[in-house]
């Protein structure tokens, strides 16, 4: 194999388990196979790759795949993911709140992420911004609205280091670039997504608040987020790709509406 045409369409089977025809033109990615067996209960459908780095189930034109955590799995998920060229991905993250107001349980709808993982400068150089897609956004927004819910906006800082909370500096760092929440996935799903032509947005889920000592997250607090929350954030996120896929306009370019 020399191409990454060739490459990626033996690497997705070889990672999931799962044969490309299977595939959905809707993708959700999540990091904790608990959304995949949710996915694959709801639906009564199948769960490929329970013994691969990545599994998978779809339903009706859906796929939602756990790639499991940080930049490179993230990286290496959508770049095997442009062997099936799908027409969205929506990613379904959990995040750090970085300050008080976003409070655990509730949603940050991503306007934008900034790259301090290092995997997204193997694709584009520093200064280019990672951006969701305007459309997805807007679509996720219609959904957590129906849904009866509210949500926060703001810039995500996504890190490559998962263990830093008792870094006094790096604390101190992320109050002053201003940024909503910390995650390891945000920044390089939106720049590698770009970068392979594929139009995507994100949903994160805040489930801890690790700048203040009572909020760093432990077993128990993320069993109980994923007992209170977890269900809420699979479904809305699918009723955005639902809604995306009855919707005929285009993902890729869309003009502001009065």
């Amino acid at each position: 194999m020399k191409t990454k045409k060739e490459i990626v369409e033996n690497w997705l089977y070889r990672y999931t388990g799962c044969p490309l025809e299977e595939f959905g033109n809707y993708i959700l990615l999540c990091n904790f196979q608990r959304y995949v067996k949710l996915f694959a209960e709801t639906y009564g459908v199948r769960i490929y790759g329970e013994d691969k780095p990545m599994s998978c189930a779809t339903h009706e034109d859906v796929t939602i795949i756990n790639f499991g955590i940080g930049s490179p799995s993230a990286a290496t998920v959508v770049d095997l993911l442009s062997s099936v060229t799908p027409r969205a991905i929506v990613f379904m993250g959990k995040c750090g709140g970085v300050k008080h107001r976003a409070k655990v349980g509730e949603f940050i709808l991503p306007i934008a992420a900034i790259r301090g993982e290092g995997t997204s400068n193997d694709y584009f150089p520093p200064e280019v911004p990672a951006l969701p897609s305007f459309a997805l956004q807007r679509t996720i927004s219609s959904a957590i609205k129906e849904a009866g819910y509210d949500y926060w906006t703001g810039t995500i800082y996504t890190t490559n280091r998962r263990i830093w909370e008792h870094d006094e500096a790096f604390r101190e760092y992320l109050k002053r670039i201003r940024v909503m929440a910390v995650d390891m996935e945000t920044a390089t799903i939106f720049s590698t997504s770009f970068h392979n032509d594929i139009p995507v947005g994100a949903l994160l889920l805040v489930s801890d608040q690790p700048l203040f000592p009572e909020g760093v997250k432990t077993a128990e607090s993320d069993e109980a987020v994923n007992a209170s929350y977890l269900k809420r954030h699979l479904d809305i996120s699918i009723e955005s790709v639902l809604k995306l896929k009855n919707n005929s306009r285009t993902l890729k370019h869309l003009k502001f509406e009065v």
